[in-house]
């Protein structure tokens, strides 16, 4: 293949292959006299696993290492295969959403028979954006880096602002919201080092987790062995529709936009079954007037590293997720558990 066969196959751009090329992940052949890049099923492979790693926010440099650790047969098939999934899975909910928007221009033509060309761009740029928000997400906290410790950070004690105040305590509180049965079948979506995936399997819930941090599934996996890790992102749940009787997550979502939440909210119903239950514990404010009196207070007490601290989390507005929530048709119950962390329990109709 040459090179716009192969960016063809991916959706990426030509110059995004070149990049590669430049940083030494990948090397082409040469062919003959032509001179043009000749790209094998290998390096269509290798491709995908770079876009992968590059999806879950790992770092050129991580993935060079890697790559040189499977060049030398230090990798794993099962490693490799589970980026290889990774990455279908996210395009497959890439092109469902493409698919949506198809058929709602479809449905636009035959309705209005005659449509306005501004109309239709309307859907794509929707689609567009869609894209682009599901493209925007940076680990900004290097959790990689940060796996090894992870645990002792959450439970440490800290004097002022401490997003994890009160933590086995939350993770206690989402147990007992998501009362789970013997034999039910669980998600645990941004697992990290599995410590709400855990705690749920005690009372007989056959778990699952994904998240985007190889280092954290690790952790989770020699702690926990008995739940199923999967390498995944919020935007692309790796598993199939109606698989779980519920859905739970703790100190995951601060880490996406506001937008982005959305896209998560609507992969977790995606996955649900019908009845099924969604319970979430993270930082809040309840709205924007909320958020606006909170922040002017801390600043009116001086507590500017507090605010900085803050400003580093993408704190969710509690009314703007039960919205959706509804919009995605859940009934919701909703309490404050500690000075940041919010409780939401849902529930399909």
């Amino acid at each position: 293949m040459q090179i716009k066969d192969m960016a063809h196959r991916l959706q990426i751009t030509p110059r995004a292959i070149r990049y590669y090329e430049e940083k030494g992940l990948i090397r082409p052949q040469k062919a003959d006299e032509s001179g043009y890049r000749q790209f094998s099923e290998e390096d269509l492979w290798r491709l995908q696993t770079i876009i992968t790693l590059r999806e879950v926010g790992m770092p050129i440099e991580d993935i060079r290492e890697l790559l040189e650790q499977m060049d030398q047969g230090q990798g794993s098939l099962l490693h490799y295969l589970e980026l290889q999934r990774s990455f279908m899975y996210d395009r497959w909910v890439e092109l469902s959403k493409v698919i949506e928007t198809t058929e709602a221009m479809i449905e636009r033509v035959r309705t209005d028979q005659v449509i306005a060309p501004a109309s239709l761009y309307e859907l794509a740029e929707a689609n567009k954006r869609l894209r682009q928000t599901r493209g925007d997400w940076v680990d900004r906290w290097n959790f990689n880096q940060i796996a090894d410790v992870y645990d002792e950070l959450v439970t440490r004690e800290q004097d002022g602002y401490n997003k994890h105040e009160r933590y086995d305590e939350v993770l206690d509180t989402v147990v007992a919201a998501a009362k789970p049965k013997p034999g039910e079948t669980g998600l645990d979506a941004g697992t990290g080092t599995g410590n709400l995936a855990g705690r749920l399997v005690r009372f007989g819930a056959k778990m699952s987790g994904f998240d985007q941090s190889l280092e954290m599934l690790r952790q989770c996996r020699r702690k926990h062995p008995e739940v199923d890790t999967k390498l995944g992102t919020f935007f692309a749940f790796p598993f199939l529709e109606n698989r779980f009787d519920f859905v739970a997550s703790s100190y995951a979502f601060h880490h996406l936009t506001d937008d982005q939440k959305l896209l998560a909210l609507a992969e977790c119903r995606r996955v649900l079954k019908p009845r099924g239950r969604f319970i979430i514990a993270d930082l809040m404010f309840v709205d924007q007037e909320h958020r606006r009196t909170h922040l002017k207070e801390l600043e009116s007490a001086g507590e500017y590293r507090t605010i900085e601290k803050m400003e580093n989390e993408c704190f969710a507005d509690r009314s703007r997720m039960l919205a959706e929530l509804a919009d995605l048709g859940f009934q919701t119950d909703v309490r404050q558990i500690t000075t940041y962390v919010h409780l939401i329990t849902a529930r399909l109709k």
